[in-house]
């Protein structure tokens, strides 16, 4: 069974406006907490950690 992670920053067990996490052998899976039978992402674990380095440094912010 995959046990999939929300983000201690995000509004709690309710909060369904966030993306959830994954690790499924060397894949971290990324998916829509709203839709969690929808479409789903995969990334190496070194691209994933980039991905979240990018959102740290607020380069996809508006």
């Amino acid at each position: 069974m995959t046990e999939w992670r929300k983000s201690s920053h995000s509004g709690g067990v309710n909060d369904n406006a966030c993306v959830e996490v994954a690790r499924v052998g060397e894949v971290v899976r990324v998916r829509d907490s709203k839709d969690p039978s929808g479409a789903r992402l995969g990334f190496a674990p070194q691209g994933f950690g980039g991905l979240v380095g990018r959102i740290r440094r607020g380069e996809f912010d508006r």
